[in-house]
């Protein structure tokens, strides 16, 4: 049932639940063939994992107790919406000794919020501001 919380029982979904896995066009598992892709049917697009599946894998997880790694999932699912320059910004931002003030990752955090529709990508940026500051981490080390 494609609406039924997934569990360890469904790992791996491509196995045991194959209809529940598409690609960003809509394609399913079967469509993905080396005839397609000659033919031109099947891109890159097709291939890259989706929200949904990083989603799907995330419940797995939390059934599994894996809660950590399912809020990592989450948040990969939100990474999805963010341009690659963005988070390589944002990555070069969190190098502790890179940023000055506390105010530039919070400014960060909201616009992941205002933008991205990103709240858990946020509230990581948040606590990682907080932790830095309390390091004293803001500082200009290179």
């Amino acid at each position: 049932m494609p609406d039924q919380p997934l569990t360890t029982e469904n790992y791996p979904l491509a196995e045991t639940s194959p209809e529940r896995v598409t690609g960003h066009r809509g394609k399913s598992l079967d469509e993905l063939t080396l005839e397609a892709v000659l033919a031109g049917d099947v891109g890159m697009e097709d291939l890259r994992i989706t929200p949904n599946a990083l989603l799907q894998q995330a419940q797995i997880a939390r059934s599994a107790g894996r809660a950590a790694l399912a809020r990592n999932f989450e948040r990969a699912a939100e990474m999805t919406r963010v341009p690659q320059d963005t988070i390589m910004e944002i990555y070069e931002l969190l190098r502790p000794g890179r940023t000055r003030s506390i105010e530039s990752l919070q400014n960060t955090a909201q616009r992941l919020r205002r933008e991205f529709n990103a709240p858990l990508l946020a509230q990581l940026v948040e606590e990682a501001a907080s932790a830095y500051e309390k390091r004293g981490l803001f500082r200009n080390r290179y």
